[in-house]
């Protein structure tokens, strides 16, 4: 993805992506910002990661120029932004800390139209960088894949430290709105033990009121041997989360409306109900608080649901799409 240009470091992917689409903030995914709003999703193409159960394994394993149709700059994807009605930007698909360049000028292109940004990243990122890459950054979901050293260093050829360091930096660090992805994958890293560990490790660092998902795995890329995640096994995990002391956990890649409802921690409250992608029931008053008591939830409201839905919808962001 980077090249020597005469004296400099280039990176070759700028301004070439492997496409677009308009999506629900909601399969980011993040609960609690901005519900229901749309958000223009893209990427480019490789990884610094090595995950074994990639699940975008075409794009982020791609060595190939053919994987980069779209063509369009941080303005024009502005643009398009704007032009489609999205309230919000993500970059995803692969990890954008590797076009960290071309995802910045974007954000910063977004912000000068009010547009939000996202970043949808593995945060194994280093210190050096961490600062310059989440500071155009509205929001970001950070995936933390596992809780032992030996779950990152054989199945993503990375270091759990890193991460952790990262997590706890932006929560510390910066304004960015954080949100936390686990993909259990049966037998590797969904035993009761790991995720009460990794649970008590939140709570400790990041305090009760960063949302955590588990996210069923699908057999994919170099894991096709292993099965699907149970539906009960996401559910288990997420009672021993909520057990921890931790106060807003979902699961995704699943049906299960139960568990993807947001819920008022003081009073139990139901105030934003979903179904897949879809908001169902929105009740929290204009300033993000329970109805009923009061209470505030944390997250990033805004001053009106959105209606997107669950649709995902191919776009073109090239200087001709609007």
């Amino acid at each position: 993805m980077r090249a020597r240009d005469g004296d400099r470091m280039v990176l070759t992917t700028y301004g070439r992506s492997s496409g677009f689409a308009i999506d629900p903030v909601e399969k980011k995914p993040l609960a609690h910002f901005h519900p229901g709003t749309a958000v223009l999703s893209f990427g480019t193409a490789g990884c610094n990661l090595n995950c074994r159960f990639c699940q975008n394994w075409d794009i982020s394993k791609s060595r190939e120029w053919d994987r980069l149709a779209a063509v369009a700059g941080p303005d024009e994807i502005a643009q398009t932004a704007s032009a489609s009605h999205c309230d919000s930007i993500a970059f995803t698909y692969n990890d954008p800390v590797i076009f960290a360049e071309y995802a910045i000028d974007t954000a910063r292109a977004c912000h000068e139209r009010g547009i939000h940004t996202i970043a949808v990243t593995a945060g194994y990122i280093s210190p050096e960088a961490r600062a310059e890459f989440f500071a155009p950054m509205d929001a970001a979901n950070i995936d933390l894949k596992g809780f032992t050293e030996d779950f990152y260093r054989k199945v993503t050829g990375s270091h759990l430290r890193d991460v952790l360091d990262t997590i706890v930096w932006v929560h510390d660090h910066t304004d960015t709105w954080m949100e936390l992805t686990t993909l259990l994958i049966p037998g590797h890293n969904d035993s009761q033990d790991e995720i009460a560990r990794m649970a008590r490790w939140i709570l400790a660092e990041l305090g009760p009121n960063v949302p955590l998902h588990f996210s069923a795995f699908h057999p994919d890329f170099k894991m096709l041997d292993i099965p699907p995640t149970p539906p009960a096994t996401l559910r288990k995990a997420r009672a021993a989360a909520l057990d921890a002391g931790l106060r807003f956990v979902y699961t995704g890649n699943v049906h299960d409306p139960e568990c993807e409802t947001t819920s008022c921690h003081a009073c139990g409250q139901s105030l934003i109900e979903r179904d897949w992608y879809r908001i169902l029931a929105y009740r929290l008053t204009e300033n993000g608080r329970c109805p009923s008591c009061g209470t505030a939830v944390p997250g990033r409201f805004g001053d009106a649901v959105g209606h997107w839905g669950q649709r995902s919808l191919p776009i073109s962001a090239s200087p001709t799409s609007y």
